[in-house]
Protein backbone atom coordinates (compact mmCIF):
# COMPACT_ATOMS: atom_id res chain seq x y z
CA UNK A 1 0.00 0.00 0.00
CA UNK A 2 3.22 2.55 0.69
CA UNK A 3 4.70 1.67 -2.73
CA UNK A 4 1.46 2.53 -4.32
CA UNK A 5 0.73 6.09 -2.39
CA UNK A 6 4.69 6.40 -3.36
CA UNK A 7 4.37 5.85 -6.94
CA UNK A 8 0.82 8.29 -7.16
CA UNK A 9 3.00 10.91 -4.86
CA UNK A 10 5.57 10.72 -7.59
CA UNK A 11 3.43 10.75 -10.72
CA UNK A 12 1.97 14.21 -9.11
CA UNK A 13 5.40 15.67 -8.14
CA UNK A 14 6.69 14.74 -11.67
CA UNK A 15 4.29 16.54 -13.38
CA UNK A 16 3.88 19.27 -10.88
CA UNK A 17 7.67 19.60 -11.74
CA UNK A 18 6.83 20.25 -15.29
CA UNK A 19 3.95 22.49 -14.79
CA UNK A 20 6.56 24.94 -12.56
CA UNK A 21 8.92 24.23 -15.63
CA UNK A 22 6.64 25.80 -18.09
CA UNK A 23 4.79 28.58 -15.65
CA UNK A 24 8.47 29.50 -14.82
CA UNK A 25 9.05 29.71 -18.74
CA UNK A 26 6.13 32.15 -19.09
CA UNK A 27 6.72 34.17 -16.05
CA UNK A 28 10.45 35.00 -16.89
CA UNK A 29 9.32 35.81 -20.84
CA UNK A 30 6.50 38.10 -19.50
CA UNK A 31 7.76 39.67 -16.35
CA UNK A 32 11.21 38.76 -15.96
CA UNK A 33 13.54 39.34 -18.75
CA UNK A 34 10.73 42.77 -20.13
CA UNK A 35 12.48 44.26 -16.93
CA UNK A 36 15.11 43.38 -17.40
CA UNK A 37 15.33 45.36 -21.04
CA UNK A 38 14.27 48.11 -19.31
CA UNK A 39 16.97 47.98 -16.91
CA UNK A 40 19.70 46.99 -18.54
CA UNK A 41 20.40 48.66 -21.97
CA UNK A 42 23.78 47.38 -23.38
CA UNK A 43 22.72 43.77 -25.09
CA UNK A 44 25.99 41.67 -24.25
CA UNK A 45 25.50 42.60 -20.21
CA UNK A 46 21.74 41.76 -20.75
CA UNK A 47 22.03 38.47 -22.53
CA UNK A 48 24.81 37.51 -19.93
CA UNK A 49 22.28 38.38 -16.56
CA UNK A 50 19.83 36.60 -18.61
CA UNK A 51 21.81 33.32 -18.81
CA UNK A 52 22.49 34.05 -14.96
CA UNK A 53 18.96 33.87 -14.39
CA UNK A 54 18.36 30.77 -16.30
CA UNK A 55 21.41 29.16 -14.53
CA UNK A 56 19.93 30.00 -11.04
CA UNK A 57 16.32 29.21 -12.13
CA UNK A 58 17.28 25.78 -13.57
CA UNK A 59 19.25 25.07 -10.45
CA UNK A 60 16.01 25.93 -8.12
CA UNK A 61 14.12 23.68 -10.53
CA UNK A 62 16.63 20.62 -10.37
CA UNK A 63 16.25 21.55 -6.03
CA UNK A 64 12.47 21.30 -6.37
CA UNK A 65 12.72 18.36 -7.74
CA UNK A 66 14.74 16.89 -5.35
CA UNK A 67 12.48 18.19 -2.46
CA UNK A 68 9.38 17.14 -3.96
CA UNK A 69 11.19 12.84 -4.17
CA UNK A 70 11.41 12.70 -7.86
CA UNK A 71 14.93 12.29 -8.26
CA UNK A 72 18.53 12.16 -6.44
CA UNK A 73 21.45 13.51 -7.63
CA UNK A 74 25.17 13.52 -7.54
CA UNK A 75 28.04 15.60 -9.36
CA UNK A 76 31.57 14.63 -9.20
CA UNK A 77 34.04 17.06 -10.63
CA UNK A 78 32.11 20.25 -10.52
CA UNK A 79 34.91 22.41 -10.32
CA UNK A 80 35.87 21.94 -13.83
CA UNK A 81 32.51 22.78 -15.04
CA UNK A 82 33.61 27.00 -13.54
CA UNK A 83 36.16 27.71 -15.80
CA UNK A 84 35.41 29.91 -18.77
CA UNK A 85 35.50 29.19 -22.53
CA UNK A 86 34.41 25.17 -22.59
CA UNK A 87 33.23 23.47 -25.23
CA UNK A 88 31.49 20.67 -23.33
CA UNK A 89 29.95 17.48 -25.08
CA UNK A 90 27.74 15.25 -23.01
CA UNK A 91 25.71 12.38 -23.38
CA UNK A 92 21.62 12.60 -23.49
CA UNK A 93 19.88 10.34 -21.32
CA UNK A 94 16.85 12.22 -20.08
CA UNK A 95 14.71 14.96 -20.90
CA UNK A 96 16.34 17.14 -18.17
CA UNK A 97 19.79 16.75 -19.17
CA UNK A 98 20.35 20.44 -20.17
CA UNK A 99 18.48 21.56 -16.93
CA UNK A 100 21.14 19.92 -15.42
CA UNK A 101 23.83 21.11 -16.93
CA UNK A 102 22.99 24.99 -16.84
CA UNK A 103 22.34 25.11 -13.60
CA UNK A 104 25.84 23.14 -12.57
CA UNK A 105 27.65 25.91 -15.57
CA UNK A 106 28.26 29.46 -14.91
CA UNK A 107 27.18 31.48 -18.43
CA UNK A 108 26.13 28.80 -20.17
CA UNK A 109 25.50 29.00 -23.73
CA UNK A 110 23.16 26.26 -25.90
CA UNK A 111 22.07 25.10 -29.64
CA UNK A 112 18.43 25.65 -29.30
CA UNK A 113 15.64 24.26 -32.13
CA UNK A 114 14.73 27.29 -33.96
CA UNK A 115 10.88 26.04 -32.65
CA UNK A 116 11.58 27.05 -29.40
CA UNK A 117 11.83 30.52 -30.43
CA UNK A 118 8.01 30.65 -31.21
CA UNK A 119 6.62 28.54 -28.10
CA UNK A 120 5.53 30.18 -25.53
CA UNK A 121 7.47 28.27 -22.50
CA UNK A 122 10.46 28.85 -23.84
CA UNK A 123 10.77 31.97 -26.32
CA UNK A 124 11.64 33.97 -23.16
CA UNK A 125 14.70 32.35 -22.31
CA UNK A 126 16.00 31.72 -25.99
CA UNK A 127 15.49 35.09 -27.00
CA UNK A 128 17.04 36.64 -23.47
CA UNK A 129 19.71 34.50 -23.31
CA UNK A 130 20.87 34.71 -27.30
CA UNK A 131 21.15 31.33 -27.15
CA UNK A 132 22.46 29.91 -30.95
CA UNK A 133 19.00 28.69 -33.30
CA UNK A 134 19.69 25.84 -35.16
CA UNK A 135 18.63 27.16 -38.38
CA UNK A 136 21.52 28.87 -39.13
CA UNK A 137 22.78 26.34 -41.57
CA UNK A 138 26.73 26.66 -42.51
CA UNK A 139 26.94 29.76 -40.24
CA UNK A 140 26.30 27.32 -37.34
CA UNK A 141 29.91 26.07 -36.53
CA UNK A 142 31.39 29.50 -36.84
CA UNK A 143 28.44 30.58 -34.07
CA UNK A 144 29.57 27.88 -31.82
CA UNK A 145 33.30 29.27 -32.25
CA UNK A 146 32.43 32.42 -31.62
CA UNK A 147 30.36 31.72 -28.61
CA UNK A 148 33.38 29.94 -26.78
CA UNK A 149 36.21 31.91 -27.81
CA UNK A 150 33.97 34.96 -26.39
CA UNK A 151 34.47 33.03 -23.06
CA UNK A 152 30.65 31.10 -23.27
CA UNK A 153 30.30 27.79 -22.19
CA UNK A 154 29.02 25.65 -25.00
CA UNK A 155 26.60 23.13 -24.17
CA UNK A 156 26.73 20.18 -27.08
CA UNK A 157 25.13 17.08 -26.85
CA UNK A 158 26.73 15.14 -30.14
CA UNK A 159 23.89 12.82 -30.45
CA UNK A 160 21.86 15.09 -31.24
CA UNK A 161 18.50 13.66 -29.46
CA UNK A 162 18.52 11.97 -26.51
CA UNK A 163 19.99 8.51 -26.15
CA UNK A 164 17.83 5.68 -27.11
CA UNK A 165 17.72 2.81 -24.04
CA UNK A 166 19.95 0.39 -26.35
CA UNK A 167 22.77 3.04 -25.54
CA UNK A 168 24.42 5.83 -27.61
CA UNK A 169 24.71 5.38 -31.47
CA UNK A 170 26.59 6.79 -34.12
CA UNK A 171 27.64 10.25 -32.76
CA UNK A 172 26.68 13.46 -35.63
CA UNK A 173 29.71 14.86 -36.75
CA UNK A 174 28.88 18.91 -35.89
CA UNK A 175 30.23 18.98 -32.45
CA UNK A 176 33.85 17.40 -33.20
CA UNK A 177 33.69 20.23 -36.58
CA UNK A 178 33.10 22.66 -34.14
CA UNK A 179 36.03 21.73 -31.83
CA UNK A 180 38.62 20.98 -35.08
CA UNK A 181 37.68 23.92 -36.82
CA UNK A 182 38.17 26.46 -33.49
CA UNK A 183 40.91 24.04 -31.94
CA UNK A 184 38.99 24.24 -28.95
CA UNK A 185 39.61 21.22 -26.64
CA UNK A 186 36.75 19.14 -25.00
CA UNK A 187 35.71 18.42 -21.40
CA UNK A 188 33.63 15.61 -21.72
CA UNK A 189 30.84 15.17 -19.53
CA UNK A 190 29.06 11.76 -18.64
CA UNK A 191 25.55 11.52 -17.38
CA UNK A 192 24.04 8.42 -15.94
CA UNK A 193 20.48 7.98 -14.83
CA UNK A 194 18.88 4.90 -12.92
CA UNK A 195 16.46 3.50 -13.53
CA UNK A 196 16.33 4.79 -17.46
CA UNK A 197 13.09 7.54 -17.58
CA UNK A 198 12.43 10.41 -19.29
CA UNK A 199 14.36 8.82 -22.37
CA UNK A 200 13.59 9.44 -26.17
CA UNK A 201 10.10 7.93 -27.20
CA UNK A 202 8.66 8.02 -22.81
CA UNK A 203 5.78 10.09 -21.73
CA UNK A 204 6.49 11.62 -18.66
CA UNK A 205 3.98 9.97 -16.73
CA UNK A 206 5.83 6.62 -17.25
CA UNK A 207 7.60 6.78 -14.38
CA UNK A 208 9.89 3.98 -12.85
CA UNK A 209 8.98 2.13 -10.02
CA UNK A 210 11.14 4.28 -7.49
CA UNK A 211 12.88 7.37 -7.37
CA UNK A 212 15.76 8.33 -10.04
CA UNK A 213 18.85 8.97 -9.62
CA UNK A 214 21.21 11.09 -11.75
CA UNK A 215 25.03 11.01 -11.71
CA UNK A 216 27.23 13.60 -13.67
CA UNK A 217 30.39 13.22 -13.97
CA UNK A 218 32.72 16.11 -15.74
CA UNK A 219 36.00 14.22 -16.99
CA UNK A 220 39.13 15.61 -17.75
CA UNK A 221 40.17 17.61 -20.68
CA UNK A 222 40.59 16.47 -24.20
CA UNK A 223 43.05 17.67 -26.25
CA UNK A 224 41.65 18.38 -29.72
CA UNK A 225 45.84 18.65 -31.06
CA UNK A 226 46.51 15.12 -31.94
CA UNK A 227 43.52 15.27 -33.69
CA UNK A 228 44.40 17.97 -35.85
CA UNK A 229 47.91 17.81 -36.98
CA UNK A 230 48.99 16.64 -40.34
CA UNK A 231 45.84 16.23 -41.96
CA UNK A 232 42.42 17.83 -43.47
CA UNK A 233 39.58 18.93 -40.99
CA UNK A 234 37.70 16.73 -43.06
CA UNK A 235 39.73 14.01 -41.59
CA UNK A 236 40.57 15.34 -38.18
CA UNK A 237 36.57 15.67 -37.57
CA UNK A 238 35.82 12.34 -38.71
CA UNK A 239 38.79 10.63 -36.81
CA UNK A 240 37.54 12.55 -33.56
CA UNK A 241 33.57 11.68 -34.41
CA UNK A 242 34.32 7.96 -34.00
CA UNK A 243 36.93 8.40 -30.82
CA UNK A 244 33.93 10.26 -29.25
CA UNK A 245 31.36 7.48 -30.44
CA UNK A 246 33.46 4.96 -28.78
CA UNK A 247 34.47 6.96 -25.47
CA UNK A 248 31.16 7.95 -24.83
CA UNK A 249 29.70 4.25 -25.81
CA UNK A 250 32.13 2.95 -23.16
CA UNK A 251 31.86 5.58 -20.64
Amino acid sequence: MLERINYLWRVFATGLSFFCFGLGGVLLWLLVFPTLTLVVRDPLKRSRYARSIIHHSFAGHIGLMHRLGVLTYEVRGKERLQRSGLLVLANHPTLIDVVFLVSLIPNADCVVKSRLAGNPFTRGPVKATGYISNDNGAGLVDDCIASVRSGKNLIIFPEGTRTPRSGAGQLQRGAANIAVRGVLDITPVIIRCDPPTLSKGEKWYHIPSRRFHVAIEVQDDLPVAPFISGTSEAIASRRLTEFLTAYFAGE
